[in-house]
């Protein structure tokens, strides 16, 4: 038998998959020419809009020097019809300051062969130069009609070896060489040389790469390449095979150039950008790629949704079958869905009321059984009620009085306080009460070791009165013992003291005797403060992390415990307890 299920998934291959996927491939041939020719007409336009503000920069730089022709002073100090006086020197370094991309100039004076140089807005002393003409840029500008020279890249050059350009200076600059001549009767007076940090129009040659792997040049009338993003072809010449590319603006291959004759002061240079076509052509790809991944997604969606029609009308027959079967196993707790409204809906709805009945049937006669069992535990807790055993003390103490015993009779009632103080555990107490207990149980140490115990406890009468939690300090009582006079030190004194600092309430145990190590300190710290007490490191200090977890618990992270040696003799624990903060009280 042929199954609805596959007979529904060659439908849908044959009827909407098939047609969607020849759609997609005409949508993507028609959609890759479209953007190829919207990527190519933008990359021109950018190239023409970079070339305008090149040519219109490179103008600017060279229009610059014939601010100088408005200063007549400055023609006679050339012609040597007055005498300067640092008025030239003076002229240039506010020249100089015109543009921030001059880095150095260099002024050269013919009638008396003298150059001098301005470097950071400060004049050079003069040097004579009688062979400067001889240089091959200045040469060419002199033995020719025209005004300029522009020097490809270089380093910035120290022209009179002076002082102020620092050697660290490796600046790359393209110099402006321009000849400065007298106006009317065009005698050659002089040359102005200025550096200009090639960076300012390398940006603008910059903007034409937006995306990786794209690369830009300048190229000069005689095929020197005058910028590149890549610098290590800034100087060379242009290969052949790269220049018949340029001539005719390759726009199809592996690589597309598209070239800008410039004009004006630029005249004859070439300004070629350079885009990988799978660079240019990138987001045709990706709109392609986008068109299939959304066919095959709608392709897998349409088998999916097949698949879900049938698994939503078999699957609940499925799960009420195996519910039924997991009933008559003895699972009596078993969730229905009565909330749909169909025909499974309503045979899970009888289901679910008919095993309600059954289960509370079951747990009427479970909870009686619990309740009995509960009564016979409270009878036996009642018969050792703490109450009996305060009676039972009471006469024992009557009848050592009877003895002519009171000390007994002291130990007996220290005991009593002690066991009721110790019924309260985890309540609040005032401090007094806490000071109280310790009074008791330091009794029954004292008629224990049968010796007299060195201690003190001073505490004013309004902390005397503030709450705390119950058990703090009694702890670290019973610490002293255990570290002192269990191992032999009776002298050692006992000194407990409260004081109120910086709304902090500091109560403080200082016991003397027995020590440790640096290192026994630093595990002893680490286990009170960070292990739990579960772990096995927890229980060897148990009373300590008690009262540190206790009062974090209450108090929160200000409240701490700390503890350190008592200068090599014995301990001194501090606690701190915020006294601003509401501190959350135990049950």
């Amino acid at each position: 038998m042929k199954s609805i299920q596959n007979r529904l998934l060659l439908m849908l291959l044959i009827f909407i998959i098939l047609p969607y996927f020849l759609s997609v491939f005409f949508i993507y041939s028609y959609t890759k020419h479209s953007v190829e020719q919207q990527e190519l007409k933008n990359s021109r336009e950018q190239l023409r809009e970079n070339s305008t503000e090149l040519q219109q920069y490179f103008e600017e730089m060279i229009n610059l020097p014939y601010i100088l022709y408005r200063d007549p002073k400055l023609f006679q100090i050339l012609n040597n019809e007055v005498e300067d006086s640092n008025y030239l020197e003076k002229s240039l370094e506010n020249f100089s300051l015109m543009r921030n991309e001059i880095r150095q100039i260099q002024f050269y004076m013919d009638k008396d062969k003298e150059a001098l140089t301005v470097y950071n807005a400060t004049a050079s002393a003069r040097k004579s130069k009688p062979s400067f003409l001889q240089k091959p840029f200045i040469k060419e500008l002199y033995n020719s009609n025209i005004k300029y020279v522009i020097q490809p890249p270089h380093s910035i050059q120290n022209y009179n070896n002076s002082a102020i350009v620092p050697q660290s200076d490796k600046t790359k600059v393209i110099t402006f060489h321009h000849k400065i001549v007298d106006v009317l009767s065009n005698e050659f007076l002089g040359t102005i040389s200025m550096d200009v940090d090639y960076e300012r129009y390398a940006r603008i040659c910059n903007n034409l790469i937006g995306k990786d792997q794209e690369s830009v040049l300048l190229i000069n009338e005689d095929n020197k390449i005058v910028y590149a993003n890549d610098t290590e072809l800034i100087g060379q010449a242009v290969s052949p095979h790269l220049q018949r590319k340029i001539e005719r603006n390759a726009e199809t291959g592996d690589d597309i150039i598209l070239a800008n004759t410039l004009s004006g002061p630029l005249d004859r240079w070439k300004l070629v950008k350079i885009t990988p076509s799978h660079i240019l052509f990138d987001d045709a790809r990706k709109t392609s790629y986008t068109f299939i991944i959304v066919g095959i997604i709608i392709g897998l969606l349409g088998v999916f949704m097949i698949s879900l029609i049938s698994y939503k009308i078999t699957h609940p027959l499925k799960l009420l079958t195996q519910k039924v079967r997991t009933i008559k196993g003895g699972n009596m707790n078993i969730d229905f869905n009565d909330k749909r409204e169909d025909e499974i809906g309503y045979l899970e709805l009888h289901i679910k009321e008919m095993m309600d009945r059954i289960n509370l049937h079951i747990n009427r006669e479970y909870k009686l059984e619990i309740e009995n069992k509960e009564n016979r535990l409270r009878a036996l807790k009642s018969q050792v009620n703490p109450h009996f055993l305060f009676n039972a003390l009471q006469s024992i103490g009557a009848v050592a009085l009877r003895s002519n015993a009171p000390r007994v009779y002291h130990l007996i009632t220290s005991l009593s306080k002690m066991m009721r103080y110790s019924i309260n555990a985890n309540k609040w107490v005032k401090v007094q009460e806490e000071v109280e207990y310790i009074k008791a149980y330091l009794t029954l140490q004292m008629e224990r070791f049968r010796k007299e115990v060195h201690y003190s406890i001073h505490i004013s009468d309004p902390i005397l009165n503030m709450q705390i939690p119950s058990m703090i300090l009694q702890p670290l009582v019973e610490n002293f013992f255990k570290h002192s006079y269990e191992e032999g030190f009776y002298d050692a004194p006992l000194n407990i003291y409260g004081e109120v600092q910086k709304s902090f309430l500091h109560l403080v145990v200082e016991s003397y005797g027995a020590s440790t190590t640096d290192e026994e300190l630093k595990r002893l710290q680490e286990n009170i403060y960070h292990s739990s007490l579960n772990s096995s490191q927890g229980h060897k200090h148990i009373g300590l992390k008690n009262i540190h977890d206790r009062l974090i618990l209450n108090y929160g992270t200000q409240a701490h415990l700390e503890i350190d040696r008592n200068n090599g003799d014995g301990f001194i624990v501090k606690i701190a307890i915020p006294l601003e903060e509401q501190p959350l009280k135990e049950d």
